[in-house]
C-alpha cells in the first residue's frame, strides 16, 4: 500500500504518472498544492485569472487531444472559471477542473468563500463530484479522467475539502489508466448508412470537431475522393481535414463560400462526421435545403442532431470512415464526374474571387485585412496553428478561402458559444501543447484586451504566441450594426482613444499603420516568437472592412447579432 501525506502529494503523483505535464490556474490560499507541485517535475502556469486559466487549459486540450488540467481555489473561483468550462463543454474538449473546498467541519457554518460549487458546476460539466473522505480521492481522480476523455469529451469537475489538504491518503493499488473503449456501430444501422452513401451521386461531407485527431491518415480525403463527394468542415473542425485538397469547398452553414450555393442547393446526400450540426454550421444556403436526407456519424448518440432527417450511425467517425473506404475498395462504385467537376470548380472560383479582393486590399495605402491574411500566410510554416476569436474581424478568417489550413496546419476556434476572449487566452495553452509549432492569435482589440494580466503571464513563462490584433476601436461587431441603425450615431459607442493599452515590456510590440509595413513587421514578429518572446502586431483597421461575403448574411440572424 502506498500512502500520501495530503490530497495534493496524491494528485500531483496520479497526473505525474498520467502523464500530464501541464497545469493551468490560480490556487486557493492554502498553498499546499504549489508544494507539491515544486517537488514535481510538472509545469504550473500560474495565471492572474481563473477564466483565462479555464480558456488555456481548453486550447491546450484542443490541440493535444489529451485531458488537460485546471487548479483553482474556492467560492469565486469556481464561478470565475465557469465560462471556460462552457467553452469547454460546448467545444468537446477534455477539461479538468481541480478545485478546493470548504472543509467538511465548516461546511453550512458561513465559512470563507462557502459555495455549493459541485452544484453550480454540475450543469455545465460530464460529471461534478466532492471529495470528502480520504478513501475517495484515488478512484475519483480516475474517473475524472475516464469520464472526461470518454465517449464525447468534456470537462469535469471535481473538488477536494480543505481538510484533505494534511490527511493521510491511501493507494491501494496501482493507478489505473481506462483508455477510452469505443464499441463498434449497430450492425443494422451502419448498414442503412452506407446504403443511403453508395446509392448518392451528389453527396456532400461535412468534417465536424469531432474528427479532431481521427484523421492522421487522411481517410476523409480518400472517402471524398470514392465518393467523389464536395467537402466541407464546421468551424471547429478545420485542421482535421486537409483544406488545399481539390473538392475541399471550405466552410458549411453560416461562413459557406457564396460559389457554393449551387453544390448545396442540388446535392442528394449530406454525410456529417463528428459535427453536432449547430446553428451556424446549418444557416442559410450553406446547407443542404429541407428533405435532403443527413447521415450522421457521431461517437456519442446525444451528440447527434434531431433536426434532420436520415440515418445515423454512433460510433467512433474515424473508424467509421476507415470501414467505409474499405468498402469503396472492393466496391464497384464510380464517382459522377459532373458532380467531381462542379465541386473542384468551387474552390478553384473562390480562389480566383479571393485574389483578386487581395490585390486590390494590398493597392490600398492602409492597412487590408485581406491582404494581412495574405502575407501571414506566405510566411508561416506548414506546421502552424490559427487560433481564432469571435467579434467582426473573425468572418475573414472563418470564409474560405481567405484563408486556408493546408496540409498539416491546425486551427482551434471557439464554439458555438462564442466566449469573447477565449482565443486569446487559449492560444497560450495550444502553444504549449504544440511548442514546435507557430502559434498565431487572430484576434480583436476587445477580444485582446480581456486577456488583461494574463499577457504578462505569457510572456513570463515565454510562451511564444504571436497575437495579430485587428484593431477596430473595440466590440466591432456591436458598434458596425448600431452605425446601421443609427445612421452613424454615437450614442452607444466606445469613448476611447484608438489602440492597445500599454503592454508589458517583455512583450514585443509592433503597430502596422500603413500597408507597406505589413510584411517587416510580421517577420520581425516571427522572430521573436521563435526566440520565446511574446509578440503583438497591431493593425489599425476600419470597421468597413469586412468581406463581401457578409453582405449575403441574414442580419435577423441571431448567432450573429449577439456576437
Amino acid at each position: 500500500m502506498t500512502s500520501y501525506p495530503g490530497a495534493w502529494q496524491a494528485v500531483v503523483d496520479f497526473l505525474t504518472t498520467r502523464g500530464v505535464d501541464t497545469v493551468f490556474g490560480l490556487p486557493a490560499d492554502d498553498l499546499t498544492v504549489l508544494d507539491a507541485l515544486r517537488d514535481g517535475e510538472i509545469r504550473f502556469v500560474l495565471n492572474r485569472d481563473q477564466r483565462n486559466a479555464g480558456f488555456m487549459a481548453t486550447g491546450y486540450a484542443l490541440q493535444s487531444g489529451n485531458p488537460a488540467v485546471c487548479l483553482i481555489g474556492k467560492g469565486p473561483a469556481s464561478t470565475n472559471v465557469l465560462t471556460g468550462v462552457l467553452e469547454a463543454a460546448a467545444s468537446a474538449a477534455p477539461l479538468v477542473v481541480l478545485a478546493a473546498g470548504t472543509a467538511v467541519a465548516r461546511r453550512g457554518a458561513r465559512a470563507f468563500q462557502e459555495l455549493d460549487q459541485v452544484a453550480l458546476l454540475r450543469p455545465l460539466t460530464k460529471w461534478a463530484y466532492r471529495v470528502d473522505h480520504p478513501d475517495r480521492l484515488v478512484p475519483a481522480l480516475e474517473r475524472a479522467f475516464t469520464t472526461a476523455a470518454a465517449g464525447a469529451p468534456g470537462p469535469v469537475y471535481l473538488e477536494i475539502a480543505d481538510d484533505l489538504s494534511d490527511a493521510v491518503v491511501p493507494r491501494t493499488r496501482p493507478w489505473r489508466d481506462v483508455a477510452p473503449q469505443y464499441p463498434g456501430p449497430d450492425a443494422a444501422a451502419a448498414a442503412t448508412a452506407w446504403s443511403a452513401v453508395w446509392a448518392s451521386r451528389r453527396p456532400i461531407l461535412v468534417v465536424g470537431g469531432g474528427m479532431r485527431h481521427r484523421n492522421g491518415s487522411a481517410v476523409v480525403e480518400q472517402l471524398a475522393t470514392g465518393l467523389g463527394a464536395a467537402v466541407f468542415s464546421t468551424a471547429s473542425g478545420r485542421g482535421a481535414v486537409d483544406e488545399a485538397h481539390e473538392l475541399c469547398c471550405g466552410v458549411c452553414g453560416l461562413y459557406s463560400p457564396t460559389e457554393a450555393v449551387e453544390l448545396w442547393r442540388d446535392t442528394d446526400l449530406v454525410i456529417t462526421l463528428g459535427s453536432r450540426l449547430e446553428e451556424t454550421a446549418t444557416f442559410g444556403t450553406g446547407f443542404a435545403p429541407a428533405g435532403v436526407p443527413v447521415v450522421q456519424v457521431n461517437i456519442d448518440a446525444t451528440e447527434l442532431s434531431t433536426e434532420f432527417a436520415g440515418p445515423s450511425v454512433v460510433a467512433d467517425a474515424g473508424r467509421v470512415v476507415e470501414d467505409w473506404c474499405a468498402r469503396l475498395a472492393v466496391g464497384r462504385r464510380e464517382p459522377d464526374p459532373v458532380w467531381v467537376d462542379r465541386a473542384g470548380a468551387v474552390s478553384v472560383r473562390a480562389r480566383q474571387r479571393v485574389e483578386a479582393d487581395t490585390a486590390a486590399a494590398r493597392a490600398s495605402s492602409a492597412p487590408r485585412i485581406a491582404a494581412l491574411l495574405a502575407s501571414l500566410a506566405e510566411r508561416l510554416p506548414a506546421e502552424h496553428v490559427l487560433v481564432q476569436e469571435n467579434g467582426l474581424q473573425d468572418m475573414w478568417s472563418y470564409f474560405f478561402p481567405f484563408w486556408r489550413c493546408a496540409g498539416p496546419a491546425n486551427s482551434i476556434v471557439p464554439s458555438e458559444q462564442t466566449s469573447l476572449g477565449f482565443g486569446a487566452a487559449a492560444a497560450g495553452g495550444v502553444k504549449l501543447a504544440a511548442p514546435d509549432r507557430t502559434v498565431v492569435a487572430l484576434v480583436g482589440d476587445g477580444a485582446f484586451g480581456m486577456l488583461g494580466a494574463d499577457l504578462a503571464v505569457l510572456a513570463e513563462q515565454r510562451i511564444g504566441v504571436l497575437f495579430v490584433v485587428l484593431d477596430n476601436g473595440g466590440y466591432g461587431w456591436l458598434q458596425s450594426q448600431w452605425d446601421k441603425r443609427s445612421e452613424g450615431g454615437d450614442r452607444f459607442r466606445f469613448v476611447a482613444s484608438p489602440g492597445l493599452r500599454e503592454l508589458p515590456a517583455a512583450v514585443h510590440r509592433a503597430v502596422v499603420s500603413t500597408a507597406d509595413a505589413i510584411d517587416a513587421e510580421l517577420d520581425r514578429a516571427l522572430k521573436e516568437c521563435a526566440a520565446g518572446r511574446v509578440a503583438v502586431v497591431e493593425v489599425p483597421v476600419a470597421l468597413s472592412d469586412v468581406p463581401a461575403d457578409l453582405d449575403e448574411l441574414d442580419g435577423d440572424f441571431p448567432a450573429v447579432e449577439d456576437r
